[in-house]
């Protein structure tokens, strides 16, 4: 027994002794992850797998990111292959209703106003040094789509993987805090307070089952690259609105989902090993993920008055803060402001159109990127 003692006092002498500051940094920021997730309720299906993989592969002797580790078993089957972020995708397309979009086709627009903070961020980033696919690995954080941005960083950008999953993901738990001061700054009371009524017809059953078809078949012939993501987040929702296969359907919005979830979390936190994690570069793509956020909440505002001035003031402003892809936060957000200044005004159907616009804004905006940066044999 006293030998046993020995042994593990000793094996705890040599693991703190292999301790290094980068590591227990690194650790405290993945217990920050947890507390975050935990006791804030900050994307705690993310930010709790994140962070408990973020401690863990900080770990001297752990293992977990070595040859046959657990967490590089996790990593290189589904983050390398982009099988995860295509799972997590046929999720989202189960959960997703596309009636408010249908019923008021042009609220389309404010999801691809809502993506010009990626193309922005792109270029400072080609400004501060960064070569072009880490420039866009980088402008794919202002999608405010956490999947959409692993794709992307997966595969051509890995090194730069726990930065932008962090940070994606980070910055779409804090969506009701960046937005309504932008909101706020670039709109007046008379604009927030106009009321939008509900469209009388109904969306058929047929245009439903069209729509994630037809929306692939286009798309994809547009930006092929993008085909992964938006075939299988149109699959999903085909599923769900076919009503044919209902077992598949209730796979895809728990069990696969949940699974994969849990799955890609270890695996992003395990890139957060202290010493390639804690450099200049990751405060300099935080704070573009940052900015790239903010000005996708700015150009979708402005474009939201646009409309609503060639409109004769039929659309609410507020609607454009729903053309990021953080679905359904940003569109609660925009619910919230709009109530905020009148009781009765209730835009939180308008607003989701706006968000399912603008996940459909986000993947096209990746399969552009992707598919220029292919024709520009980088691909």
């Amino acid at each position: 027994m006293e030998s046993m003692i020995l042994s593990a006092l000793s094996s705890l002498v040599m693991g703190l002794s292999a301790l290094t500051i980068e590591g227990v940094v690194m650790m405290a920021v993945g217990c920050m992850l947890l507390w975050l997730g935990i006791q804030k309720g900050y994307e705690p299906l993310l930010l709790l797998p994140i962070g408990f993989g973020a401690v863990m592969v900080n770990i001297p002797m752990s293992g977990v990111m070595e040859e046959h580790g657990l967490l590089r078993f996790f990593y290189d089957f589904g983050v390398i292959t982009e099988v995860f972020p295509c799972l997590i995708f046929i999720g989202i397309g189960a959960m997703t209703d596309f009636t408010p979009l249908l019923e008021n086709p042009k609220i389309l627009l404010l999801g691809a106003a809502g993506q010009f903070g990626i193309f922005i961020t792109l270029l400072v980033a080609l400004g501060l040094g960064f070569n072009l696919l880490d420039a866009a690995t980088i402008g794919i954080i202002g999608a405010c789509d956490g999947p959409t941005s692993i794709y992307v960083a997966s595969k051509y950008a890995p090194h730069l993987l726990g930065a932008v999953s962090v940070a994606a993901y980070s910055y779409m738990s804090l969506v009701p805090l960046l937005q309504p001061p932008i909101m706020k700054l670039l709109t007046t009371e008379k604009e927030r307070k106009i009321r939008m009524p509900y469209p009388k017809k109904s969306v058929s059953k047929s245009l439903k089952i069209l729509f994630p078809i037809g929306v692939t078949i286009l798309t994809c012939l547009i930006a092929p690259m993008g085909t992964p993501l938006m075939g299988m987040l149109m699959l999903g929702n085909l599923m769900k609105e076919s009503g044919v296969v209902s077992r598949l359907t209730g796979a895809a919005e728990n069990e696969i989902p949940n699974i994969v979830t849990l799955l890609l979390g270890l695996s992003i936190g395990a890139t957060m090993e202290g010493a390639a994690f804690l450099k200049a570069q990751t405060l300099i793509i935080l704070a573009l993920g940052l900015g790239a956020i903010c000005l996708d909440t700015v150009t979708g505002v402005l474009f939201g008055k646009i409309m609503c001035v060639l409109s004769g003031g039929k659309i609410n402003p507020l609607l454009g803060a729903a053309g990021i892809s953080a679905y359904p936060m940003a569109a609660r957000v925009v619910m919230t402001e709009g109530r905020r200044y009148d009781r009765n005004n209730w835009l939180l159907m308008h607003a989701m159109g706006a968000n399912t616009g603008g996940q459909i804004g986000s993947i096209m905006a990746a399969a552009i990127m992707l598919s220029v940066l292919k024709g520009m044999g980088l691909g």
